[in-house]
């Protein structure tokens, strides 16, 4: 079953630091919103149900991890929550933590009924469980170093520059198909591409907005680069997105989620738990 890790290499204090600041969040950065604001989504009853138990891991930052005063905290965390407050529920939900290989165990045998850490969307997954609509979308994003002229500001200004991109990955196979009259520059590691983009070895690096995102505010980047063009969207190369998967037998809790999430993305909460982990913006 695939899980969305992201390769954020930032260590966990060095983000609960970036969290924790006091960042001025510009008005310009645009936050997830995949719902037609015309569209409802009726709510069903779920006054049968004494308990809903959202599962979720610790290990993936910003997404779901143990703080500093080892509580579980993150994206995912504040999600759940917020969904139970919108439904009138917060009385009925719990979060739980388990290891990843031990989640499909728990909603099988009804020790949980809802996992909320990145359960990848596939034909074998979908086998399994039902998800609610995706909340967030992961873009492949450019960075540029500030240092060098760039004449123009899409993607096509960078036909036949270096462009840094891990080898073998999945950014790497998006960047060559789509992109082939960029110049691909290989790296085995994540540190030796932006050290590479540092000193010039290439203008750009291609990768995962939420990896890129993070280290732009990163004491390592110290303020060379930015964003260039994009962001840019793939499922075939990237994936569908973040869900919250149920079991085959629960599509009143998926139904009930889609309408928590549809409200909580019309009225601006999404927006504000969005910036309240992602300060920099991926899209």
């Amino acid at each position: 079953m695939l899980l969305f890790k992201t390769m954020i290499r930032l260590p966990l204090v060095g983000l609960l630091c970036v969290l924790g600041a006091s960042i001025a969040l510009p008005q310009t950065i645009s936050s997830p919103n995949y719902w037609d604001p015309r569209e409802r989504v009726e709510v069903p009853d779920l006054a049968a149900r004494n308990r809903i138990r959202f599962l979720t891991t610790y290990d993936f930052p910003p997404f779901n991890f143990i703080d500093q005063q080892d509580r579980v905290a993150g994206f995912h965390v504040d999600l759940a929550r917020e969904i139970c407050n919108e439904l009138n529920i917060s009385q009925k939900c719990q979060i739980q933590v388990l290891p990843w290989s031990e989640l499909s165990t728990a909603i099988a045998s009804g020790q949980g009924d809802a996992i909320i850490a990145g359960v990848g969307i596939n034909s074998v997954s979908r086998d399994s469980y039902l998800f609610t609509r995706p909340f967030l979308k992961f873009p492949a994003r450019f960075v540029r170093s500030d240092r060098v002229e760039i004449d123009g500001d899409d993607a096509s200004a960078l036909d036949g520059r270096r462009v840094g991109v891990i080898t073998g990955s999945a950014h790497d196979a998006m960047l060559r198909a789509y992109f082939p009259n960029i110049q691909p520059v290989s790296y085995e590691r994540d540190e030796w591409m932006f050290d590479g983009l540092k000193t010039g070895e290439v203008d750009a690096v291609f990768g995962d907005g939420v990896q890129l995102s993070f280290w732009l505010i990163s004491n390592s980047a110290n303020e060379c680069c930015s964003y260039f063009d994009g962001p840019y969207f793939a499922p075939n190369f990237l994936g569908e997105g973040l869900s919250i998967a149920v079991s085959r037998e629960s599509a009143d809790l998926a139904d009930a989620f889609d309408h928590a999430l549809l409200a909580i993305s019309k009225d601006g909460r999404m927006r504000e738990i969005y910036l309240r982990y992602f300060p920099n913006g991926l899209y």
